[in-house]
Formats: C-alpha cells, sequence, structure tokens
C-alpha cells in the first residue's frame, strides 16, 4: 500500500480547513438589502392578523417602520457575526452549531422577507395580511409538498423521477372528470393517485426493466401527459363540461374543534380540506418508515448499493418498481389538489411547472421527507408573498415581484444549502 493511499493527520486537516463564506455573505447581502429598506422607508404598515375563520377577533394594528427595519438589520448584522464565528470555528460546535446556523438561517430568511413587506405597506392604504398569506402558502404548497416527497421516495431507490410534472397533471385531470361523473369529490381522490400510478408504471418499465435513460423517460413522459391532457381537455372536456369538468364537486374545508380556534395559526393548519390532512399524514408516516423500519432500510439500501442489496436477498428492481409507482401516485394525488381540492375545474398545463419546482423542492432538502416540506413551504410563502405585493403598493415594478419566488429559492440554493449528495445508484441501472 502506497503512503497516497494512506489518510494522514495532515490531509484530515487540510479537509477540515476548507472554509465555506456562503452563509456570511448571503447573511451580509440580507442586512445590506434590509439597510437599504430602512433608508428609504417612512411612515407606518397597517399588519392584519385577523382571519375570516379565525374564532377571535384579533384588531389590526401599525408597525413603524423605520426603527422595526433598523431592528432587523441590527439582529441580521449579529447573525452574520455568528456565521463568521461559526466558519472560523471549523465545526468546533458539532451538531449543536449546525442546528444554530439552520436556526440562524431560518431568522435571517423570515426577517428579510418580512423586512420588504414592511417596507412595501409603508405609508399604503391596504393592510398587510399575513393569516391570509400563510393560509395562501399551504395552498400553494400542498401539491408542491406532495411532489417533492413523489421524489424522494423514487430517489431513495435510485429512480429519478422528472415524470413529476406528468403525474401533478393526470392526477389533475383525472380528478376532476372522475369526481364530475360520479358526482363526488372521494371518486376523484381515488382515480388521481391511480392515474399518477400508470404514469410511474411507465416510468418503471422504461428505466427499471428495459434500462433507458431514466431523465429522457421523465421528460417524455412529461410530454405524453401534456399532450393527451390537453388534447382531451379540448375535445372531450370543452364537449362535455357540465358532465366531466364542473367544479360543484369539490372538497370542503373540514375544521378540527379546539386546534382551528388557536389564534393565527388554527384557521391556517386546521380549516382545509382532507388533502391538506393526508399531506400531514404522509410526511409524518414517510419520515417515520424510511429512517426507523425495515422498508425504509431496505430503500435506501437499493439506492445506495443495489449489488449489496441484492446480496442480502432484495429485490432490487422490483423494490425500484414499486417505489416508482407509489411515488407518481402520491404526485398524483397531489395534483389533485389543483382541482377538487381548490374547488376549480381543469385548464390547460394546469400544474404549470410546479413538477420540476417540486424535484428542486426536494433537492434543496436533501432527500428528506422534512426537508422537502420546508423547501416546498418557502418556495409558496414566496409565491403568495409575490401575489401579496401589488396589493401593498405599486412602486415596485410587477416584473421584478413575479421574479421574487424564483430569486428567494436562488439564494436559498446558492446560501442556505451545504453540499448535497443524490443516493449513490441514482440513474444507474441494475442488471442482476
Amino acid at each position: 500500500m502506497t503512503t497516497s493511499t494512506l489518510s494522514t493527520p495532515a490531509a484530515d486537516l487540510a479537509v477540515k480547513e476548507k472554509l465555506s463564506w456562503k452563509l456570511p455573505i448571503t447573511f451580509a447581502l440580507a442586512a445590506l438589502l434590509v439597510m437599504i429598506f430602512a433608508v428609504k422607508a417612512s411612515g407606518d404598515t397597517l399588519v392584519r392578523l385577523n382571519d375570516r375563520r379565525s374564532a377571535f377577533t384579533i384588531p389590526d394594528f401599525s408597525v413603524p417602520v423605520t426603527p422595526t427595519l433598523w431592528a432587523f438589520f441590527i439582529i441580521i448584522l449579529a447573525a452574520t457575526a455568528w456565521s463568521v464565528v461559526s466558519v472560523l470555528s471549523r465545526g468546533k460546535y458539532g451538531k449543536l452549531g449546525h442546528t444554530i446556523d439552520l436556526i440562524v438561517a431560518i431568522a435571517v430568511g423570515l426577517l428579510t422577507v418580512v423586512g420588504l413587506l414592511l417596507f412595501a405597506g409603508a405609508g399604503s392604504t391596504g393592510a398587510l395580511a399575513l393569516t391570509t398569506t400563510l393560509g395562501v402558502t399551504v395552498a400553494i404548497s400542498t401539491p408542491l409538498i406532495f411532489g417533492s416527497l413523489s421524489g424522494v421516495l423514487s430517489e431513495h431507490v435510485g429512480v429519478v423521477n422528472i415524470a413529476i410534472e406528468g403525474d401533478l397533471l393526470v392526477g389533475a385531470f383525472m380528478g376532476v372528470m372522475a369526481a364530475s361523473f360520479f358526482k363526488t369529490p372521494y371518486a376523484g381522490l381515488i382515480a388521481a393517485p391511480l392515474a399518477g400510478a400508470v404514469v410511474g408504471a411507465l416510468l418503471a418499465l422504461f428505466s427499471v426493466k428495459y434500462g433507458v435513460d431514466q431523465i429522457i423517460v421523465g421528460v417524455v413522459l412529461n410530454v405524453l401527459c401534456l399532450g393527451l391532457t390537453t388534447f382531451f381537455y379540448g375535445t372531450l372536456m370543452t364537449d362535455n363540461a357540465q358532465l366531466l369538468n364542473t367544479n360543484r364537486h369539490s372538497f370542503h374545508a373540514i375544521r378540527i374543534p379546539l386546534l382551528a380556534d388557536i389564534p393565527v395559526i388554527g384557521p391556517i393548519l386546521f380549516d382545509q380540506t382532507i388533502l391538506v390532512y393526508i399531506m400531514y399524514v404522509v410526511v409524518a408516516v414517510l419520515t417515520v418508515f424510511l429512517y426507523r423500519s425495515r422498508w425504509g432500510l431496505r430503500m435506501r439500501a437499493v439506492g445506495e448499493h443495489p449489488r449489496a442489496a441484492d446480496t442480502v436477498g432484495i429485490n432490487v428492481n422490483r423494490t425500484r418498481t414499486r417505489n416508482a409507482i407509489l411515488g407518481s401516485a402520491l404526485a398524483g394525488l397531489g395534483g389533485a389538489f389543483f382541482t377538487i381540492g381548490q374547488g376549480l375545474a381543469f385548464t390547460d398545463n394546469m400544474s404549470a411547472g410546479n413538477g420540476y419546482i417540486a424535484l428542486a423542492a426536494m433537492i434543496l432538502g436533501k432527500w428528506h421527507p422534512i426537508g422537502a416540506l420546508g423547501a416546498s413551504l418557502m418556495f409558496g410563502f414566496a409565491t403568495a408573498v409575490a401575489q401579496l405585493m401589488p396589493n401593498l403598493t405599486n412602486a415596485i415594478p410587477s416584473q421584478l415581484v413575479n421574479m421574487l419566488p424564483y430569486v428567494i429559492t436562488i439564494i436559498a440554493v446558492a446560501g442556505f444549502v451545504g453540499k448535497s449528495r443524490p443516493p449513490a445508484a441514482e440513474n444507474i441501472p441494475y442488471v442482476k
């Protein structure tokens, strides 16, 4: 064995001394942005926490924008200082340091976005409706969460599911069609995941059985789903709109007693449709089973080292096929939220790229269900903020407002996320 293959203390120290300044730079830019807001802002912003579904009436209140933004600036400046200390400590604080870094990063992101909203609402006659914005966030994020969890299921066994976009689209299509035809939304709740499962079966057939490149198959399936739904929407659905594409048979919100009465967050989280509650359950169950069960261990073994998994008796390709189908069914269920989950009829290309965003959320969340949930909520919140901004001010060009969700996502990927490593056997066909 040569000395070049040995791990020496000097080599370990060189690796350990590699420093990443992404977080300090990102925090410094956030502090600079908030400082500019503080210098330019004037007047007060009216904040509204009350919601029409709230059990308690919370009076509106005014926030003095300039001193509040200066306070935000000082806090973000302190966070920047902490991030510099954290980088220079070279992991001295261990898991505690990483936890603090995560909390600080979330706090800086929230303060920056809230600072933007306070700046936009300064002197405006409209109110900054935070509770309503958070409610919109949940609605926007739900299909993204289903889609990102679909990716988690598929990619942990080594199958790249680019077809999430197609899963969402056929789920929305079949969900409203079945609900309209059978005159009950529960028919759509069954049809949507079945439609997604069909797409997942096609993905598994070509990529797992025949070894075709998974990314190419996924893109082709997305085009196929878009073409089929566009064709049937323009012919079958349009000609029989009252029978196959009506919004009269959708889910209504189910209010959970006591929990829904919690001020601010109660109506947001516990006065929702059954699809949102299913999403809560799926996130919790998948988080536990993926890392605390034999099923999850076998899954991760197939995605990391399929040959080793095969030697202990795990059928690699069968596991990949099942997970691809299950993941696509989950995304199809998320697609149903676009129609029967919101009381909307189907429209052409209704998923509008949300499948690709869900895929990005999965990567941003580092292939973990909780991480995917957080990344999806972040994008949903940014989109909700972009929808709120025109009601507060016209000073910011609409083009910049529409860019906000994507800018925030890029900043999060570039600054807040460390090195991400996908499952080792991803997009590698396994031949026994």
